[in-house]
């Protein structure tokens, strides 16, 4: 049986450049509790690790949860900038859209 989670979890991690080391030390757990919800089936992950594990990828919860692909990496990464966005102050929302715009007028 396919460890979905753990799978997703190594490939954006490895897609980031990341170690198991690396995404440890971001997520303040151990090496081993990265490697078992990458290998072990099934993953038994807490919810605080997992949002931190989430957000250190760029990516939601639902995505790493989704077995279905109802939710692409694609509209992950977007939900979770959209969050991040969200959080950020007033003047750098301002410099974010400036900057989309810039891009919208090259096109």
């Amino acid at each position: 049986m396919q460890n979905t989670l753990g799978e997703k979890i190594r490939k954006l991690r490895k897609d980031k450049g990341y170690t198991l080391d690396k995404l440890a030390e971001l997520t303040e757990s151990s090496k081993s509790y990265i490697w078992e919800l990458e290998n072990k089936n099934p993953p038994r992950p807490s919810a605080e690790k997992l949002a931190k594990i989430a957000d250190k990828l760029d990516t939601t919860i639902e995505f790493l949860l989704d077995e279905g692909e109802s939710v692409s990496a694609e509209e992950a990464a977007d939900a979770q900038f959209y969050r991040q966005y969200r959080k950020m102050d007033s003047s750098t929302k301002e410099k974010i859209r400036r900057m989309v715009k810039l891009w919208g007028d090259d096109a």
